[in-house]
C-alpha cells in the first residue's frame, strides 16, 4: 500500500472571517424568507420523482414531459396536503 500524505491548508485569519460572515448572511436569509428552501428542496426530490415516472410511462415521455409531470405531481400533493390542514385546522390559518 502507498503511504498518504495529507496536506493541511492554513487559511488567513481574513479568508476564515469572510467565510464565516458569507455564511452567517446565508443563515439569516433562510431564516427570513423560506419560499427560496422550499423550492430547493422540491426541486431535489423531483430529481427522485422524475425517473421514477420516466420509468414507469416505459420511456413513452421525453425526459422533459417526465420531469414536468413529476413537478405536477409533487405541486398537487403539496396543494392537498395545504389545503386539508385549512379545512380542518383553519384558526392556524
Amino acid at each position: 500500500m502507498k503511504p498518504i500524505h495529507i496536506r493541511h491548508i492554513i487559511l488567513s485569519p481574513q479568508v476564515s472571517v469572510s467565510a464565516i460572515e458569507a455564511v452567517t448572511g446565508i443563515w439569516s436569509q433562510w431564516r427570513r424568507q423560506k419560499l427560496p428552501l422550499y423550492l430547493f428542496l422540491g426541486m431535489c426530490f423531483n430529481l427522485v420523482v422524475a425517473p421514477v415516472v420516466y420509468a414507469a410511462t416505459n420511456e413513452t415521455f421525453s425526459r422533459t414531459q417526465a420531469w414536468a409531470l413529476g413537478l405536477l405531481g409533487l405541486v398537487t400533493v403539496g396543494l392537498s396536503v395545504y389545503l386539508f390542514f385549512v379545512m380542518f385546522v383553519p384558526e392556524r390559518f
